[in-house]
């Protein structure tokens, strides 16, 4: 299982090592004071438990920081900022702060045919921005975010977005013809939830 106070030391130190600009030390004030270095990642996927969002975020981040160079061996000329690279990984899920409560289900045990209560989360969503969209509502309010960022947060989820999913494929399409970084983070998000998450 994963050492939450590790990975919520390394995550100060990554952003404050690469996010400098004006707004980025209320943004991280706010972190510190929210529910983000504990909150899961998810309900019943990756992530699934306590400090599982941080973990997921800093996974993205190196995964993301791999692919870009992977995308710069191919395209010498392509040029993107540690700084953007840091904000859309670390970032790209703010929406999730505070979006799982903890709860109790009642599960069978097949081994004794009981029924026992078993911790898990419900969904509790307070924010109602949807979920790209959401982060970067929530970065913006401290700093502003390059139009790169914006539209890679904003576009994070790939075919697993609500708009994707309800038909709307021109603004994706439109948002991965102006940066390269709108597909990277989405394969960045899938490989560490996919091949290097935990769940429970």
């Amino acid at each position: 299982m994963i050492n939450a106070l590790k990975n919520k030391e390394k995550f100060i130190e990554v952003f404050k090592e690469n996010v400098t600009r004006e707004g980025s030390k209320e943004l991280l004030e706010w972190l510190e004071k929210s529910t983000f270095f504990i909150d899961p990642s998810a309900k019943s996927h990756h992530g699934n438990f306590d400090g599982g969002l941080c973990d997921h975020s800093l996974k993205v981040y190196y995964a993301l920081k791999n692919f870009v160079q992977m995308y710069k061996s191919q395209f010498p000329e392509y040029e993107v900022s540690e700084e953007s690279i840091a904000i859309i990984a670390l970032l790209h899920d703010l929406c999730k702060v505070g979006l799982y409560k903890k709860g109790f289900r009642n599960v069978k045990n097949d081994a004794t045919g009981q029924w026992e209560k078993k911790e898990t989360y419900e969904y509790n969503d307070t924010l109602g921005m949807g979920h790209g969209e959401g982060s970067v509502y929530i970065i913006q309010t401290f700093m502003k975010l390059k139009r790169e960022c914006a539209l890679a947060i904003s576009h994070h989820m790939g075919a697993f977005d609500v708009r994707f999913k309800g038909g709307d494929t021109t603004s994706m399409n439109v948002a991965k013809a102006q940066t390269p970084l709108v597909t990277l983070i989405q394969i960045a998000d899938v490989w560490a939830s996919q091949f290097e998450e935990e769940t429970v």
